[in-house]
């Protein structure tokens, strides 16, 4: 048997935790994300009054909630008392009502309301920890790490997505048994051409310029971009330059640039090392009436680009989480497998998931987060 097994053998737990990784590729798939950025959890328009849902982020369970007020609220999904989840509960008013005793929070977290006997003391402070919550873009953004970072780390600026011209975007979602890096790899690297050979949304890359600079990477490939069947026709070659594509692992968040005009942002929510939650937005200047000179009209662009997300992206898309849950169960299967990668991009972007992963840890040492408090006359 060679030195490093191709295959797992019997017995073994599976790839190896961050800790007892022995290799880059290893200690990537094992990474967490650092959790003092913001991150898109859900759609706003998805959560109605009185309504209540379970995100997770990093293993961690997060109840989003709309009080009757309108108002969104994130906290831990844990009661205080017996560690139920709240989403199993309901929403009464503006507060979230634990299944079991009926034990009420309000959008601090804080407990207001026990419904039961509380056997001749006084109300106890209980507390469960409260997420920073933000609305962009149509999405909601929760900041997991620490409350006193939330306000210096800015969420993502999109102008063209900003103001009374901003360009249409209809965000679209999907859930891939997959570790978040293999998203951020898959998306970036434009060596996997193959796989997307029904539909040609790129072709004949070649890596131009490649820069690394605190928390980002940054790349320029010469391709031939929306020349496919399906897309290429709505696009204007003699008003979009798209010989050449602009990529970045702007940590966390990764995105595009064709000629200033075809650009997309992607916002991966990791749940844990096997699951991955990806938002994306595609967002065009303008597209033209197939086999026409005309530019589609501004206010029917958002029932195209719906047609579009269905017809285009999702089997496009698909295509790509496809490859990355294969990728995830092969991975599984041979971790310990030599590493054969040859894109210098790939081997950049793993390197900054480790070291963002590394700082937050080293971090969580001197300062463990604290989720839930307690602060009563009840014996121990």
């Amino acid at each position: 048997m060679s030195k490093r097994n191709v295959l797992r053998q019997a017995g073994s737990d599976g790839p190896p935790s961050f800790e007892d990784s022995k290799n880059r590729r290893q200690r990537a798939r094992a990474a967490g994300m650092n959790p003092n950025y913001w991150y898109a959890v859900e759609y706003d328009a998805a959560i109605k009054k009185g309504e209540a849902k379970e995100v997770i982020f990093w293993k961690e369970s997060i109840a989003v909630f709309r009080g009757m007020d309108g108002q969104l609220n994130a906290i831990l999904n844990r009661c205080a008392h017996r560690q139920l989840k709240l989403t199993g509960g309901e929403v009464k008013g503006c507060r979230m009502v634990c299944p079991y005793h009926g034990w009420e929070y309000d959008g601090q977290g804080r407990v207001t309301h026990i419904p039961h006997d509380l056997f001749g003391r006084k109300m106890p402070k209980f507390r469960v920890h409260r997420y920073p919550l933000k609305v962009r873009y149509g999405l909601i953004w929760i900041f997991p790490g620490d409350p006193a970072l939330a306000e210096s780390r800015p969420l993502p600026h999109i102008p063209e997505l900003e103001g009374p011209d901003a360009w249409p975007c209809v965000p679209f979602d999907n859930t891939w048994t997959a570790h978040h890096s293999m998203i951020i790899d898959n998306v970036s690297d434009f060596t996997h051409e193959y796989l997307h050979r029904a539909h040609m949304p790129f072709s004949d890359a070649k890596l131009l310029d490649m820069q690394v600079e605190e928390d980002r990477v940054s790349l320029t490939y010469d391709s031939k971009i929306g020349g496919g069947k399906w897309m290429a026709p709505f696009v204007d070659q003699s008003k979009v330059k798209t010989d050449r594509i602009d990529l970045c692992y702007d940590y966390p968040y990764q995105w595009s640039n064709t000629g200033g005009k075809i650009k997309h942002h992607l916002f991966v929510l990791p749940i844990d090392e096997r699951r991955t939650r990806a938002f994306f937005l595609f967002y065009f200047k303008a597209l033209k009436i197939p086999m026409l000179p005309i530019t589609i009209p501004r206010w029917v662009m958002i029932p195209v680009l719906k047609i579009a997300n269905k017809v285009i992206f999702d089997p496009l898309i698909g295509e790509d989480g496809w490859a990355v849950e294969a990728e995830q169960e092969g991975y599984d299967a041979c971790y310990d497998a030599p590493m054969a990668e040859i894109n210098p991009a790939v081997h950049e972007f793993q390197k900054l998931t480790i070291r963002k992963w590394e700082e937050h840890l080293e971090t969580a040492k001197s300062q463990p987060a604290v989720r839930i408090e307690a602060n009563c006359d009840a014996p121990a």
